[in-house]
């Protein structure tokens, strides 16, 4: 197990980690996703390797920004 970090620009609330978190745990290989509106931290644990352009990709889908932060 692999744990990243991420952080999140223009959460503002539990509906905004909601469409996070949707978009997130739809990538194949993600175990666990803590998400946070009030510190902007998206921590994603994953099984197998996964390329970072995935996660950001799918922070995007869902209408923020992402850049890594461990």
């Amino acid at each position: 197990m692999t744990t990243n970090e991420y952080q999140v620009t223009g959460m503002t609330c539990g509906h905004c980690e909601m469409s996070v978190r949707e978009e997130v745990e739809q990538i194949a290989g993600v175990e666990g996703i803590q998400v946070s509106a009030k510190t902007g931290l998206l921590s994603v644990t994953t099984s197998a390797e996964i390329d970072d352009a995935q996660i950001l990709a799918a922070v995007e889908e869902a209408g923020y920004s992402a850049v890594r932060a461990s």
